[in-house]
């Protein structure tokens, strides 16, 4: 479908090994500069109501108003990847399109990422679909593990690059280190035998001193700071995860051209105004219940800043460096005033 004043064009991908992680040598002081000139693109001073969106009835000026918003970050998209990604390949493999999510019926593709409103937006796909009739009724298991939906990847070659050049590209983002700190609660200080297991103890066995006989048999009780030991060390014990990995990694946005790039910050009003222009039956809404540790605060920026004043300046500046090319990409301010 064509977007109001979105510009479509033919997307390229690279080659099969990941990009690198573009670390702070790669980047000049004069684009860090960006952070501090650019604040974060937002429609919080259009007043543009939820309601009118959910309802779709925005106004021709409202609804230029988000298309523009989307526009612009689609050309600070493009501006990022020309300064540093200019030099990838062009080839497009399985690997770059394994989290795009597949409607076929109203042509969409979602990018999952994360701690960014994607078991919610998976729901609102399968109700796209006709595999549910409302969002509420969808089960946290059945979204996950019950293989409803399809991922790009699962096609072939032909029918992969069909609907690339066809379909709506979507991606959501989120403020990445509150996404970083939103994946930590949930996935160590939770119970969950599978990340304890596979990631708890190797993480204790290598970081902690002196650790107990029962943190190493069950790799419970993983601390902060040495998940940010982890996820800062190039030997780590265990690989990356998709909960805590880049999103500009997990979605290739320099090789796949997205047509909507939305924000978690401005979820509801973002995601119902998608589902109005791709012509999503009016009543349906992107829910916003959180489903797993419902009793836990959803990670504010607040709560970010509380789990980093448990690790030292250096440890800070190095995992803001990490997620750099996200916070450029997707323009987002720096979260604390010592980084450079």
């Amino acid at each position: 479908m064509q977007f109001p004043h979105f510009e479509k064009s033919r997307h390229t991908a690279t080659p099969g090994s990941r990009e690198q992680d573009m670390g702070p040598l790669h980047v000049s002081k004069r684009h860090r500069k960006l952070l501090k000139t650019s604040p974060p693109i937002s429609h919080s001073n259009s007043n543009i109501s939820p309601s009118s969106i959910a309802s779709g009835s925005l106004s021709h000026d409202n609804r230029k108003t988000l298309s523009d918003i989307m526009e612009a970050r689609r050309k600070l998209m493009k501006e990022m990847c020309a300064k540093y990604k200019s030099s990838i390949s062009r080839t497009i493999t399985r690997h770059h399109v394994n989290n795009l999510y597949v409607e076929d019926r109203y042509k969409l593709l979602y990018c999952q990422v994360p701690k960014a409103g994607c078991s919610n937006w998976k729901r609102t796909l399968m109700v796209l679909a006709g595999q549910a009739s409302n969002v509420q009724s969808i089960k946290h298991d059945t979204v996950h593990y019950g293989n409803h939906l399809k991922t790009l990847d699962s096609f072939d070659r032909q029918g992969i690059m069909h609907r690339l050049e066809t379909y709506t590209k979507v991606m959501f983002v989120r403020e990445p280190l509150e996404r970083m700190v939103s994946a930590y609660r949930d996935k160590f200080e939770n119970p969950n035998n599978y990340y304890h297991s596979l990631f708890g103890k190797p993480i204790i066995s290598k970081y902690r001193v002196n650790p107990s006989w029962t943190a190493l048999k069950t790799g419970n009780g993983v601390t902060f700071k040495e998940f940010v030991q982890y996820l800062l060390d190039v030997h780590r014990p265990v690989g990356m995860d998709i909960h805590w990995d880049q999103a500009n990694q997990l979605c290739n946005p320099c090789l796949i051209d997205y047509d909507f790039i939305g924000k978690f910050e401005n979820m509801d009003e973002e995601s119902n105004f998608l589902l109005r222009l791709i012509g999503a039956p009016p009543n349906l809404t992107l829910p916003s219940f959180k489903d797993r540790n419902p009793t836990d605060k959803r990670t504010s920026m607040q709560i970010t800043q509380k789990y980093f004043s448990q690790v030292s300046k250096l440890e800070r500046q190095r995992v803001y460096d990490f997620y750099f090319m996200d916070y450029l990409m997707f323009n987002y301010s720096k979260p604390f005033n010592d980084l450079y």
